[in-house]
C-alpha cells in the first residue's frame, strides 16, 4: 500500500533536503547531532504555538498575540510561584488558564463585537506584554525546582522532552482536524462563514474555541520555555508570532482561509529553524537572516501557487 502525501508537503520536504545540503556546505557544524537536536529542540516550543495558528488561519483568522501571551503566561507562573508561594504544580495549571482567558478575550472581541482579528490581536499583543511587564516590573524569576526544569531539559528515549509533547499535540490537532465535525467546521469557516452559518455550523462558538486553544497552547509553549532557559522573564515569546505565522503560511495553509494542515506547518517550522541556525552558524548577521526566510517564504508560496494552478 502506497502512501501519498500531498503535492505540497512533498515540495516541502524536497526544498528541506536541499537546503540542509546547502547550510552544510556553509558550517561543517550543521549537520552535527548537538546542532540538530537543539534546533528541533527549539522549534518544538515555537510549535506548540505554530499548530494552533494552523487552526486560526484555516477560519481565515490572525493572531498576533501568541507572543506577548508566552510573556503573560510564564511571568503569571513565575509570580504565583515566588511571590504568592504556590505549589509550583498549581501555578502551571493557572499559567494555562491565564492563556486560554487571555485567547477566549480574542475570541468574544472577535465574534461578539465584531472587531477584525487583525486589530483585535494587534491591540492585544501590545496590551497583554504591558501587563507582564508591569505586574512583573521587568524582573526575572529564577531557582525553578529539578523536576520542573525536566519539561525543558529532560529526555524520553534521547528525544528532547517537549519534542514528545510537540509530536503528541500535532497528531491530536491532525486528528481534530481531519477526523472530526469540528475539524469540518474549522475548514468550512476559512472556505464561506456565510455558508458555514446557514447550514448549522455555530461559527461564533467554534472561532471561540480556536482563539482560546491558541491562548492555552501559548501558555503551555510559555511553561516548556521556562524550564528550558531554567528563567521566567517578561520579554519572553518576543518574535514568537512572527515565526509561527511564518510556519504555517510556509506549510501551504491559505490565508484566505479554508485549507491547511498540520504536517505543512511542522516541515515548515523546521525549514525555518534550520535556516536560522545554518546561517548563525556561516556567521551571517540577524538582519540577513530576516530577509533570507522572507525570501523563502515568498519562493515557497510562489512554487505552491504554480503547483495550484498546473493542477487546475
Amino acid at each position: 500500500m502506497r502512501i501519498r502525501l500531498p503535492r505540497r508537503e512533498v515540495i516541502l520536504i524536497l526544498l528541506l533536503l536541499v537546503e540542509m545540503a546547502v547550510l552544510q556546505s556553509l558550517s561543517p557544524l550543521f549537520l552535527t547531532p548537538d546542532n540538530l537536536l537543539e534546533v528541533v529542540r527549539q522549534s518544538a516550543e515555537i510549535g506548540l504555538t505554530a499548530l494552533a495558528m494552523t487552526l486560526v488561519i484555516i477560519t481565515a483568522g490572525i493572531d498576533l498575540s501568541v507572543g506577548s501571551i508566552v510573556g503573560l503566561s510564564i511571568m503569571a507562573m513565575g509570580m504565583l510561584w515566588e511571590d504568592a508561594h504556590l505549589s509550583l504544580w498549581v501555578a502551571v495549571p493557572l499559567a494555562l488558564l491565564t492563556g486560554a482567558l487571555c485567547g477566549a478575550l480574542n475570541g468574544t472581541l472577535i465574534t461578539s463585537v465584531g472587531i477584525p482579528p487583525l486589530i483585535v490581536t494587534l491591540a492585544t499583543m501590545a496590551g497583554f506584554r504591558g501587563v507582564a511587564l508591569g505586574m512583573s516590573q521587568a524582573r526575572s524569576i529564577r531557582n525553578f525546582p529539578e523536576g520542573f526544569l525536566w519539561l525543558g531539559q529532560g529526555y524520553i528515549a534521547d528525544v528532547p522532552v517537549q519534542v514528545w509533547i510537540l509530536a503528541i499535540a500535532a497528531v491530536g490537532f491532525h486528528l481534530a482536524l481531519t477526523r472530526t465535525a469540528w475539524g469540518r467546521s474549522v475548514f468550512g469557516i476559512g472556505a464561506n462563514e456565510p455558508a458555514a452559518r446557514l447550514s448549522g455550523v455555530p461559527v461564533h462558538r467554534v472561532k471561540l474555541q480556536v482563539y482560546a486553544l491558541s491562548g492555552f497552547m501559548s501558555a503551555l509553549s510559555a511553561v516548556i520555555y521556562a524550564a528550558h532557559v531554567s528563567v521566567a522573564k517578561p520579554d519572553a515569546g518576543l518574535g514568537f508570532e512572527l515565526t509561527a505565522i511564518t510556519a504555517v503560511v510556509l506549510g501551504g495553509t491559505a490565508v484566505s482561509g479554508g485549507e491547511g494542515g498540520v504536517l505543512g506547518t511542522l516541515i515548515a517550522l523546521l525549514m525555518v529553524g534550520f535556516l536560522r541556525s545554518g546561517l548563525t552558524l556561516a556567521r551571517v548577521p540577524s538582519e540577513a537572516q530576516d530577509m533570507m526566510v522572507g525570501l523563502l517564504l515568498l519562493i515557497v508560496v510562489a512554487i505552491d501557487r504554480w503547483s495550484r494552478a498546473g493542477r487546475e
